[in-house]
């Protein structure tokens, strides 16, 4: 079967290939094991995130621990950003649309009484990346939700 030919903003999104080591809250949660692939020969970028071996949850996140997550990463062109789709280990499925610049990535969605934010910017090796999530009932006052790192392992 022919692969579909990937739109050439996708090559954007490299830096994310590989094996991390995602951490949040300041490095006290985590570390969970990520992996950014391509699928359907670059067409899509996939994200995996589950619970590391060693990883430590604190007790208020015991039952909202989303993992496993996954997220499929693909291009509109006719808006010159990506879509998001996500869904994780307690049935919540979300859309988001993101871009990329540079070396930081912003993806948001806006929902009612819950708009979500992320901006996630790649250190200059690229072997490190530091983001913050927020949220916002309203689309105007945002609060830190969770701080994260990621640490590439391979």
């Amino acid at each position: 079967m022919r692969q579909p030919t990937p739109h050439p903003a996708l090559r954007r999104l490299d830096p994310f290939i590989g094996t991390w080591e995602m951490w949040a809250v300041g490095r006290t949660v985590g570390p969970f094991h990520t992996e950014f692939s391509w699928l359907e020969g670059g067409a899509f970028l996939a994200q995996h995130t589950d619970l590391g071996p060693d990883a430590s949850l604190p007790g208020d996140w015991g039952p909202n621990a989303p993992f496993p997550t996954v997220a499929l990463i693909g291009y509109d062109d006719t808006t010159a950003e990506y879509t998001v789709l996500y869904a994780d280990g307690r049935a919540v499925s979300r859309v988001y649309r993101a871009t990329m610049t540079d070396r930081t990535w912003h993806q948001w969605r806006a929902a009612p009484a819950f708009h979500q934010r992320l901006t996630a910017t790649f250190s200059p090796d690229g072997n490190t990346v530091e983001g913050r999530w927020e949220q916002s009932p309203d689309g105007e006052e945002w609060r830190t939700d969770f701080d994260l790192t990621y640490v590439r392992t391979a």
